[in-house]
């Protein structure tokens, strides 16, 4: 790498901004997400991007995630998998018609269908291309707490889940990415992920249960995820804080207060950096210097939500708000943060 490149850095476009990308601009893109109603990708830049279908808040335009890499690139597919690479990292994503994939064993539903189907996918992908971790997927999918084939449809996502990893011969509990899973407005099954060929550490939150070792209240297959993913990426230390909420323990807290709630999503994502620092002595992460996206079950939460952030923090800090439905009925609010990577403040600044 040369000074001042990066092997991962953020950025956050409107659609619009994004749309107008030219090729040259466009060369360092690895791809990323588009949020907005009736969400809608720009096609034209051959680019991995999924398309996420959630209201905005009030009026603003919707976000595109953009994840850039500076190391050369090239695209592929595979399937319904889109994907840019490099040596060090890729970057693809996938969306799956829940009722177009067939139910191939007698009681699955089509949601643990396609869920299973796309992590197949997913694997046999990594596989092929020789990347030994998947370090952050982000699952999104209609109806995430409504009941269907007699079972709620984020439980219904986490068997299939849980059997593609099983399948692949892959641990449901070491080397887990960290991953997020949020209900969208509507659409089938998108996923997005970001793999690397470096080693990734799996990190825990010492005040909450691990979610893979969740009880069976939960559901018959406990989530596969850890709550942070710890990799170093060209010398420098990346750590992904997985969609983290109002639970200490397995406990869900503060029903129905939206502000407590959200001070407890901070205290809990301040465990796990601390936590990553302990794990990674070099890495001093420090949370004024995440990148967070905050997502909002209820519109009417938003002011409140912001201003708790605003106070936590003291200072302005990187964030992105979306509206959304989380994966317990009981929670008003989902944070996901990640840091290490630069953003173009960063790129800027000299070495």
């Amino acid at each position: 790498m040369k000074p001042g490149e990066a092997i991962l850095r953020l950025e956050y476009l409107s659609a619009s901004q994004l749309a107008e990308l030219t090729p040259a601009e466009s060369g360092s893109v690895l791809g990323g997400m588009c949020f907005s109603h009736q969400a809608m990708a720009p096609s034209k830049l051959g680019l991995p991007f999924l398309s996420v279908d959630m209201a905005m808040p009030s009026s603003e335009e919707g976000h595109c995630e953009v994840w850039h890499s500076d190391e050369p690139l090239t695209s592929g597919q595979l399937g319904a998998i889109r994907y840019r690479q490099n040596e060090t990292l890729l970057f693809g994503c996938l969306s799956l018609d829940e009722m177009a994939v067939n139910a191939s064993k007698e009681g699955h539903s089509p949601l643990q269908s396609a869920t299973e189907t796309a992590y197949q996918r997913i694997f046999a992908l990594l596989e092929a291309q020789g990347y030994t971790s998947l370090f952050r997927v982000w699952n999104y999918f209609s109806g995430i707490n409504a009941e269907s084939h007699h079972i709620e449809r984020y439980r219904q996502f986490n068997i299939g889940r849980q059997e593609a990893f099983l399948a692949h011969g892959r641990s449901v509990i070491d080397g887990v990415p960290a991953a997020c899973a949020l209900g969208s407005a509507t659409g089938g099954l998108n996923i997005a992920f970001l793999a690397t060929r470096a080693k990734v550490l799996g990190i825990e939150n010492p005040r909450q249960v691990s979610a893979y070792h969740y009880p069976s209240q939960y559901g018959p297959r406990t989530p596969t995820f850890a709550r942070a993913g710890l990799a170093n990426l060209g010398g420098r230390d990346v750590l992904f804080v997985s969609g983290t909420a109002s639970i200490v323990g397995h406990q869900t807290l503060h029903h129905g207060d939206v502000a407590a709630q959200t001070r407890e999503c901070l205290q809990n994502i301040a465990a796990v950096v601390e936590e990553a620092n302990r794990q990674a002595t070099q890495a001093d992460f420090r949370l004024d210097q995440f990148v967070y996206k905050v997502y909002v079950r209820n519109p009417e939460n938003l002011a409140q939500v912001r201003r708790e952030i605003a106070d936590y923090f003291d200072k302005p800090v990187s964030v992105v708000f979306l509206q959304a439905d989380i994966c317990r009925a009981d929670l008003l609010v989902e944070i996901e943060a990640s840091g290490g990577h630069l953003t173009p403040l960063d790129k800027s600044k000299p070495d």
